[in-house]
């Protein structure tokens, strides 16, 4: 038997249910707050992830799914082709490819979607995952850089997370500094790090050389006493960082909206600058991470486009479906109506009743005209209809027709009124 590859797996209902109802809480708010869809490409050239998240970050040099897309002739080389593993990237490259700076205002883009990383599954975590996200780029001119812009992206957050009935959320801010600042800190990060770093774990005496501010990644347990006594980089931001920082803790706070500093929280992408967060719930476990994102005000320069500060985050899908307090049964859809076909012929009537009712956005179930009536009720129950119609020669004769609420009473209603009676009682 063929089985769902290792790391990846159905969504079947009523599971469906909780993720459409995700879904469709996050496009009410973003539209509150004017955000709009954009929707990229799954497959990405390869360089854009190696120039954005990092060649040596964990999803670049271990997660990526990546092969070559082979040329015509044998001797020709294929473009290196990837999987996203994540879509802010693949947003900024369609800000640029398609000159949407040219466009009034900050450009605000959200999207839904699939992406993949080659890890180890675990709880919450596949190898092909669902990120809902959203992202705020555009020029200086129009705002995008502003501390109010990370201000209303985190209030957005903290709505969502409040729609869904997510409650005890807990938002962790710190400022990752910008390249003014990060090369002191990082003088003295590796400072701290030389005497001690070959006691550490393999990854993190790579992270030293390469990019020292990943080493706040580490999970190994052995690592952290070494990890808590780095220097903190809140400690080395510029007077320019510090002062756009503190705005947007002033303006959460005049929103009402809480949050803690935790300033040995990084992000796993290069890219990041000034302002990270994450929201985090306790029903998740160790793995306890909602939503994360953050400030990338040079990566539009770094693929090659003008000057574009933005903020963004993704929400792992999979886990905050986890977080949701409502279970799927709850939500699913259950037929407003089960239409029973009595007798031969009557599966054309019954169908013509069916399409009747269902242009006034009611859920209608059918049976059979081979089915007994006791099977066509026993279904009816099973799937959760509130009402059972009848339809026989005497009901489409007469257009008078037997309409049972299960669990109550039988009444006999015209077939005008059909769709009106079953509405009052939704």
């Amino acid at each position: 038997m063929i089985k769902a590859v290792r790391g990846t797996r159905d969504l079947l209902p009523p599971d469906t249910a909780l993720w459409n109802f995700v879904e469709a809480a996050a496009r009410d708010v973003f539209r509150a707050y004017n955000f709009q869809e954009i929707r990229t490409p799954i497959l990405e050239d390869l360089s854009l992830f190696q120039r954005s998240v990092g060649e040596e970050t964990d999803i670049v040099s271990k997660e990526m799914f990546a092969w070559e897309d082979r040329g015509r002739a044998a001797s020709e080389k294929g473009q290196m082709l990837a999987l996203r593993p994540e879509n802010t990237a693949g947003v900024v490259r369609a800000y640029i490819e398609h000159k949407l700076w040219e466009r009034p205002g900050v450009q605000k883009l959200y999207y839904i979607g699939p992406q993949f990383r080659r890890e180890r599954p675990q709880k919450g975590r596949y190898r092909q995952f669902y990120q809902i996200g959203a992202e705020a780029i555009g020029p200086p001119a129009a705002g995008s850089e502003s501390p109010a812009r990370d201000a209303e992206i985190l209030e957005m957050l903290a709505t969502l997370l409040d729609r869904l009935g997510i409650r005890d959320w807990t938002l962790e801010l710190n400022s990752v500094g910008c390249p003014n600042d990060r090369p002191r800190y990082f003088e003295a990060l590796r400072a701290a790090i030389n005497p001690v770093v070959a006691q550490m774990c393999a990854d993190c005496q790579r992270r030293a050389v390469t990019n020292p501010l990943r080493m706040f990644d580490c999970k190994v347990p052995e690592d952290q006493p070494i990890v808590s006594k780095l220097p903190r980089i809140s400690d080395y931001l510029d007077e320019a960082c510090r002062e756009h920082f503190a705005e947007v803790q002033r303006i959460l706070t005049a929103l009402e909206v809480p949050f803690t500093i935790n300033d040995r929280l990084v992000r796993g992408l290069d890219y990041y600058q000034r302002t990270a967060f994450e929201f985090t719930h306790g029903a998740l476990g160790a793995q306890n991470a909602i939503l994360g994102g953050g400030r990338y005000d040079g990566l539009s320069e770094t693929l090659g486009g003008p000057r574009a500060p933005g903020i963004g985050f993704a929400i792992g899908e999979d886990r905050l479906v986890l977080a949701l307090p409502g279970s799927a049964e709850a939500l699913a859809h259950k037929p407003d109506a089960y239409i029973a076909p009595l007798g031969a012929g009557m599966n054309r009537e019954a169908a013509k009743l069916a399409r009747e009712l269902r242009k006034h956005d009611l859920v209608i179930e059918m049976g059979d005209e081979s089915f007994r009536l006791k099977k066509s009720f026993d279904t009816a129950d099973k799937l959760g209809a509130h009402y059972v119609i009848i339809v026989g020669e005497n009901e489409v004769a007469s257009g008078n027709f037997a309409l049972k609420q299960l669990g109550g009473e039988q009444q006999t209603v015209p077939r005008s009124e059909l769709a009106s009676r079953i509405q009052s009682h939704k």
